[in-house]
């Protein structure tokens, strides 16, 4: 199969893939959980049906809660978010929602913690993507001809960029749902981030190794050659990995929701740039320039 040969393709793909994440994220934006936006959240199950949101209102508003926000995420479940509260309040909640309420969740994060864990993770995000750059320019670096060291990098770096918008705009999209972006999330997205470097570098490894052995050869043949060699290898380790993560998302309790979302939608499409975005943009974009 000539990979390289529907490359714009790819481009097209990636181009409108990205483009909805990013309306995605200004149209609907994160759902932050109370760990980066500080406030408390309260969970409740009831055994029938959920009553109605305005009716949920009515039953809170002798409390007088701060930037109450009612959300219902599954026929009897609802979801109440609002500014940090004590415990007292917490149990005047409670007492208004009645007995058939069940508490399944209640969180309070202070806006000072909020405000740190957000640039805390900023911080971790951009750390490990710029190791992860550095690293790949170097473990290439002594590849000669076409490439250069830093055109393995740059490709792995949109790599990541790419990998990592487009689970992002699928939260924004279902944040509505209920959906919350959490610690988990990150860990899930740093996870992606891994995952995603690693297919690339299985594939990069490939390209290199050809390289060296078949000089002067034309680069989209080299390339094309190293990916029918780990076009089964890196799809096997996808469905594999993504067989017990369904399994997790279809049965594992809330929590866990998020987390193995964000990781199928991230190894899906790191499968799909590691074996047909990143070599196609080395082959187009850096084979072309060095060659002309």
């Amino acid at each position: 199969m000539n990979f390289i040969r529907f490359s714009y393709i790819y481009f097209f793909l990636s181009l409108v893939l990205l483009g909805a994440s990013v309306a995605s994220l200004f149209a609907f934006g994160l759902n932050a959980g109370p760990e980066f936006t500080g406030g408390t959240i309260l969970e409740v199950r009831y055994q029938e049906s959920a009553p109605s949101s305005s009716e949920l209102r009515d039953s809170l508003g002798a409390l007088s809660l701060e930037s109450l926000q009612v959300q219902q995420t599954e026929e009897n479940r609802v979801l109440l978010r609002m500014k940090e509260i004590d415990e007292t309040k917490h149990q005047e909640i409670l007492a208004a929602l009645g007995e058939e309420a069940e508490e399944l969740r209640f969180e309070t994060v202070g806006p000072v913690i909020g405000r740190e864990l957000r640039q805390k993770t900023f911080v971790i995000i951009g750390l490990a993507l710029l190791i992860i750059i550095l690293y790949v320019a170097f473990a290439f670096r002594r590849v000669t001809g076409a490439l250069r060291p830093w055109h393995w990098g740059i490709a792995s770096l949109l790599s990541l960029v790419h990998d990592l918008l487009l689970p992002l705009g699928l939260m924004a999209a279902i944040s509505r749902f209920g959906f919350e972006f959490t610690i988990p999330a990150v860990v899930a997205l740093l996870t992606v981030a891994g995952y995603s470097i690693n297919n690339n570098i299985v594939v990069f490894d490939r390209v290199r190794e050809n390289l060296l052995k078949r000089t002067g050869i034309d680069l989209a043949d080299t390339v094309n050659k190293s990916l029918r060699q780990t076009f089964v290898r890196n799809m096997n380790t996808s469905l594999t990995t993504l067989i017990p993560l369904a399994a997790i998302f279809f049965l594992g309790g809330d929590t866990l929701k998020t987390f193995s979302l964000v990781l199928m939608a991230g190894i899906i499409v790191g499968f799909y740039s590691a074996l047909f975005f990143s070599p196609a943009f080395l082959v187009k974009v850096f084979g072309r320039a060095r060659s002309s």
